[in-house]
């Protein structure tokens, strides 16, 4: 007899239930609602089961797994540290160590801040200090990831937060740091961010409501029980966000609030943690503003004026918009996104042309009362020719600087890390991200321009092997985010040349909806514009044929969270465009969602999304692009859909579900095409936590991806 073959894996089948959803006269039945409990035994034996057949499925991929895994960890530096940053006496960094997953974080006595050392990887300072070592914090974890890390502002104590569940949701630690004695391990369940006042006493948390969101400010005195917590500050309105910092001199407590289109922030002296918080400028609806505290006046970055926004300066007593004074007026092509104060200039950060930028306003006097003269005509900011590299602004801790700290990166080129003296122009190059045993020069990025189907011209990125030619054959990549008005600037990634160098076109589509272009940009891909979002995307995946970049049936659609709506969005509208689709964490049952103002995040969204629960206009046009209420009876790509069980942000239930959907109406052959999920058990939002853990989900991942496209080569 002839040798039999394997038998092939077969997919599991959700059961179909009874749930009606009805609004504005219109019913939706949805038989796989039920998936939505994760404490249900048959919900977690379903993801268990759809967990072994994605295993099963790509069983085949193991070495070429083990190979990306093992090409990102040749070209990383394994042992390493961070530039290390002056704050006070001390000098502040991070190391890195072979074989660890986490961070240990440090510090050393400062004696010349403009001399920042250059250390060797495995060294230590003189007199260094080990603050915390995430890797003994998270021993014992299927996941750890670090929230808070704030040091008081005498440098004495250090609070920090830790999730080790995936949600989110925070227990705080004080450590005196000389002792490394536990002080304080009274607060659990805190949202992001810690804020000591300036003698350390108390220390000042968020704290989330059931729905996720951060809704109160509580003053804590350091060693006492939490039931004496002093409730600060509480939201009321679901739709705003609310966040605390300190100011950059430690004088100011900042509580921002927010929702998508209004803001208000609060000010709480510092010194006198017990006094009331003051109200910078009291809400307006579509006023949306940012607050910069400096020592004698307050730097405002608004949209009163422009939709692009300006920066005014206030009276640092200030209660009312009506103190704003202009300072700095946008021109065309900008978009302003904040300031940061120092004793002699101050910095904006903007959008100037479609990259990232920033300004310097040097400080010409100290008059009282301030005025806004006392800055000199601005400058911007230059460290890099190219056109497609992304200059971030890291600041300085003291505000009594001489100079700031910027990053520039691209597609092609790794992150560097300068210091810019601001008075003279004087350009430090501390570090280069090294990237071990490539020739970077054997890659090349390009720019770009689409044009839609309603005529906008949409940027496109393109990063390929130097030599890649657009014959028409290529394996080819598309990712895509375009909500929120969340740019997808260029960064340097090691990951990404193992995808380089299997040929792979990668390609970044900078959709409406995201916010390369501006406040515009962002505004015509959200709302009742949404669609734009979704046909941009299509728009660039067809571009990328049609001009021979990528081969007609090796293109991959990629995506997460709100990006995995678009790509699944963008599979309901051109199946046959794409070869496989990777949707991670994705946020493909939208209107089920937004319809439940009882989960996480939902009430807040409505600005984003629109209210489809009171309007039915809303709900009509959801429902024409929600992924999950769109799968048609037709062949779509392959897809890989990933989730965590334990995500706040998109509740695994949305991946679950749609994935049901797919197999149970897709014509396409499941062993040519398959339709897959993969739950993460114990993570969140980001996925599982350590970075090499990290990596082997990415090689997991991406093996599959490449295999799909034709480009899964071995060795």
């Amino acid at each position: 007899m002839g040798e039999q073959s394997p038998a092939r894996p077969t997919p599991p089948v959700a059961r179909t239930g009874s749930w009606r959803r009805e609004h504005h006269g219109q019913v939706f039945e949805d038989p796989y609602e039920w998936l939505r409990d994760g404490d249900s035994a048959e919900v977690l034996e379903h993801l268990r089961a759809e967990n072994a057949y994605a295993e099963a499925m790509t069983d085949h991929l193991e070495p070429v797994r083990q190979e990306i895994v093992q090409e990102i960890r040749s070209r990383t530096l394994e042992t390493d540290l961070t530039v290390p940053m002056p704050a006070g006496p001390w000098w502040y960094y991070t190391r890195t160590v072979e074989g660890l997953q986490y961070g240990i974080h440090c510090r050393a006595p400062l004696r010349d801040r403009s001399d920042v050392p250059d250390l060797e990887p495995g060294a230590a300072l003189p007199g260094e200090q080990v603050l915390l070592d995430e890797n003994a914090v998270a021993e014992g974890h299927d996941f750890f990831a670090l929230g808070a890390f704030e040091v008081s502002p005498d440098h004495t104590r250090l609070a920090y937060s830790v999730d080790t569940a995936g949600d989110e949701r925070f227990d705080v630690v004080v450590l005196d740091i000389a002792s490394g004695e536990v002080l304080d391990d009274a607060i659990s369940g805190a949202g992001y961010g810690a804020v000591f006042s300036r003698d350390g006493s108390h220390l000042f948390t968020v704290r989330v409501d059931q729905a996720w969101r951060p809704y109160q400010v509580w003053r804590h005195e350091v060693g006492s029980a939490a039931s004496g917590d002093v409730l600060v500050h509480q939201e009321d309105d679901e739709r705003f966000w609310m966040g605390i910092a300190p100011s950059r001199d430690d004088r100011w407590v900042v509580i921002a609030l927010g929702s998508r289109t209004t803001s208000e922030t609060h000010l709480i002296d510092a010194d006198d943690p017990t006094g009331p918080a003051r109200c910078v400028s009291p809400r307006e609806e579509g006023v949306e503003y940012e607050v910069e505290p400096a020592a004698d006046h307050l730097l405002i970055t608004h949209n009163r004026r422009h939709r692009e926004w300006d920066l005014s300066w206030a009276p640092l007593d200030s209660t009312s918009s009506e103190d704003w004074q202009p300072l700095l007026e946008r021109v065309d092509g900008e978009r302003f996104l904040h300031a940061e104060a120092y004793d002699d200039f101050a910095v904006l950060s903007l959008r100037k042309d479609g990259v990232p930028a920033a300004r310097v306003l040097p400080r010409t006097t100290r008059s009282a009362p301030f005025a806004g003269s006392d800055y000199a005509a601005p400058h911007d900011l230059v460290v890099s020719e190219d056109p497609m590299a992304t200059l971030g602004l890291i600041g300085a801790a003291d505000p009594d600087t001489d100079r700031v700290r910027v990053t520039h990166e691209s597609w092609v080129s790794p992150r560097t890390v300068l210091d810019v003296v601001v008075a003279t122009g004087e350009q430090v190059t501390l570090k280069q991200q090294p990237v071990l045993g490539v020739d970077l020069k054997d890659y090349e990025q390009r720019r770009e321009w689409v044009s839609a189907e309603d005529g906008t011209t949409i940027p496109l990125s393109i990063v390929t092997r130097r030599g890649v030619v657009p014959d028409g054959s290529n394996p080819g990549w598309l990712t895509g985010y375009g909500s929120y008005e969340i740019s997808l600037d260029p960064y340097f990634s090691i990951a990404r040349l193992s995808l380089l160098d299997r040929g792979v076109v990668y390609a970044v589509a900078h959709v409406r909806g995201g916010g390369e272009m501006g406040r515009a940009w962002y505004e015509d891909g959200r709302l009742e514009r949404k669609q734009n979002t979704f046909t941009d995307f299509v728009d660039c995946g067809r571009h990328l044929v049609e001009s021979g970049w990528v081969a007609q049936d090796r293109l991959a659609a990629e995506g997460g969270s709100a990006g995995g709506l678009l790509v699944g969005a963008a599979a309901n509208l051109a199946p046959q465009l794409w070869r496989s689709v990777l949707a991670a964490v994705p946020f493909v049952d939208a209107l089920t969602t937004i319809l439940r103002p009882e989960l996480p995040l939902t009430v807040g969204e409505w600005d984003e999304w629109g209210d489809p629960l009171h309007h039915a206009e809303v709900y009509d046009y959801m429902r024409g692009y929600s992924p999950y209420e769109n799968v048609a009876a037709t062949a779509y790509p392959a897809i890989l859909a990933t989730t965590s069980l334990n995500d706040t942000r998109v509740s695994f239930t949305e991946p679950a579900k749609w994935v049901a959907r797919l197999r149970d109406l897709t014509t396409n052959d499941p062993a040519t095409a398959p339709i897959l999920l993969r739950t993460e058990m114990v993570a969140g939002h980001g996925g599982r936590s350590g970075r090499y853990a990290a990596w082997e989900q990415t090689a997991w991942e991406w093996a599959w991806q490449l295999d799909q496209i034709g480009a899964c080569t071995v060795g």
